[in-house]
């Protein structure tokens, strides 16, 4: 006797598994939102000085609307990711992306520095809804394996092309027009995504996510934001009376967040997803690689502008091969991954990156561009491979249920990445840079004005005699290159030991659709609630 419930589920199911009309232009619009993160994300640095002119900041107040993004976004992801599945993605990215303008417009006409640290700092609330939400919507949009790859991949070149695109946008419109021009570029890409996403998103959402936890969502904002902060503050000032504080309060509270959602019948975050051993490879992998990345990324803007004393338009120009070579690999990632294997590709990946961080330690102020060229190439191919499969691991490890929480996840390694690779390398470079000898006969304020930064060297040096200046930019540009050579070092070591880490984390990981079968559950790890092999790609074991 036939089961009619079972054969409507099984109907459901045929009807889920067809690839959705109007898929590939949706993708389209979700693209417009990461690629302005991105740009977002590193055109204000070229507009600081600008800025700085203009609304006349405090040396503190510089830096809380440099970090302030920043820190709310790590903050948010998680609880942003877990929002969306809950009320539903698209609703939650279109209006995301109305604040997001609407905030950029505030940003773009700030009359004073407490007004910028404000709308930075919504800004950066907004923008927690926009990458988990993408990412989320691209694992119910494709179904297919293959396909899902292929989206997968121009999702993360879009992002590196952001990344790249945004200093030489910057440099570009300030060349041109005002410095809030670099938040007014944001009105019409919203504006378009908003329309035309309205119209061709599909909504997805968890069919049973039960109610957003608020205690979880404050104690993740400050355990991540406590963590982020202590981190980076330390690594910009030093060890400060509130830098302590603020970590012990943020590590507190990350104990207390992961405490609760064991005890939770609907946790903000699902923690048995760190069981599966390719999920939480795939994750440390991309948390790693963005700490070993982090300081030539942090450092280069500088080496390229105050070492080698290029225009910001020319020093965007130059690192574009990164972008380059990051959508090239991102677009292949995973058809190669398919043919070859995952662990083969993420940990070949980061060994190429690896190996390019260290070619970076011979970097000297006279270092051609064709040279930094063909390395920042090879750095984007190599990250972009990784980064790229890693992705698709994270997104094909949990129910399609919980894809906003996953992506909040591998957005929120990246930016604890950063914080601690700033922090660890960042430091570093700044005590390396800190200890050069001043020429004789500099004046003392000259000299505290030049070890305070490079760019303080820079004006310092612009206020001596011509040969006196030369002479102190010289020795603070060959301490600061030092310094560099030394972070791609440690850089190298960082993504060759993630290499490692890979190959060994993500043994017999394959992507569905993959010629290979996948192989049995192992004992070490635990199956994740509601996973299984299904159409939406293997989640359970490894």
């Amino acid at each position: 006797m036939s089961d009619p419930i079972a054969e409507r589920r099984a109907g459901s199911a045929h009807v889920d598994d067809q690839p959705r009309p109007g898929r590939w232009l949706a993708l389209s619009v979700l693209v417009l939102a990461v690629l302005l993160v991105g740009v977002d994300a590193t055109v204000l640095g070229l507009a600081t000085p600008f800025l700085s002119e203009d609304l006349k900041p405090s040396g503190t107040q510089l830096l809380w609307i440099g970090d302030i993004y920043s820190f709310v976004i790590a903050g948010l992801l998680v609880s942003m990711g877990s929002l969306g599945d809950r009320i539903g993605r698209k609703k939650l990215l279109l209006i995301g992306s109305v604040a997001f303008g609407a905030l950029s417009v505030l940003a773009a006409y700030a009359t004073s520095p407490s007004m910028m640290i404000i709308a930075r700092g919504l800004q950066g609330v907004a923008g927690a809804t926009l990458m988990p939400s993408t990412l989320a919507l691209i694992r119910n949009l494709f179904h297919d394996p293959k396909e899902r790859s292929l989206a997968i991949g121009i999702w993360g070149a879009m992002a590196s092309a952001g990344t790249a695109v945004g200093p030489v946008l910057g440099g570009f419109l300030l060349g041109h027009f005002w410095w809030g021009s670099v938040f007014l570029i944001n009105l019409p890409v919203m504006a378009l995504l908003v329309v035309v996403g309205a119209k061709v998103i599909p909504e997805s959402r968890n069919p049973d996510p039960g109610p957003w936890d608020v205690p979880s969502v404050v104690l993740s904002l400050v355990g991540i934001v406590g963590v982020v902060y202590a981190i980076k503050e330390a690594a910009v000032h030093g060890l400060r009376w509130d830098i302590g504080p603020a970590a012990v309060i943020g590590v507190l509270a990350l104990l207390l967040f992961v405490r609760r959602q064991h005890t939770l019948a609907s946790p903000l975050l699902n923690m048995k997803l760190f069981q599966h051993r390719g999920f939480s490879g795939a994750v440390l992998a991309d948390l790693l690689t963005i700490l070993g990345l982090s300081g030539l990324v942090f450092f280069l803007s500088q080496f390229l502008q105050m070492v080698q004393m290029r225009s910001p338009f020319n020093a965007g120009l130059v690192e574009l091969p990164a972008a380059v070579g990051a959508v090239g690999a991102g677009l292949a990632a995973g058809w190669v991954a398919r043919r070859l294997s995952v662990r083969l590709v993420v940990a070949g990946g980061l060994a190429v990156v690896g190996l390019s961080l260290a070619g970076c330690m011979a970097l000297h102020a006279d270092t051609g561009t064709l040279a930094l060229c063909v390395i920042l190439f090879v750095v984007g191919v190599g990250a972009g491979f990784a980064f790229t499969v890693t992705a698709d691991v994270i997104l094909s490890s949990v129910p399609k249920e919980e894809a906003g929480s996953a992506s909040a996840v591998s957005e929120t390694a990246y930016e604890l990445g950063a914080a601690l690779g700033i922090a660890l390398l960042g430091s570093i470079v700044t005590s390396m840079y800190q200890g050069f000898s001043v020429p004789a006969g500099v004046p003392e304020h000259a000299a505290e004005t030049a070890r305070s930064s490079l760019g303080g060297a820079v004006d310092a040096a612009a206020h001596l005699p011509a040969e006196q200046g030369a002479a102190l930019l010289k020795a603070a540009q060959d301490s600061f290159v030092n310094g560099v050579d030394t972070a791609a070092g440690l850089g190298a070591v960082v993504l060759l030991g993630a290499a490692v880490a890979a190959w060994f984390l993500l043994r017999g990981q394959t992507l569905a659709g993959s010629a290979e079968p996948q192989p049995a559950p192992e004992a070490e790890t635990a199956p994740v609630a509601g996973s299984g092999s299904t159409a939406d790609g293997p989640t359970g074991h490894p």
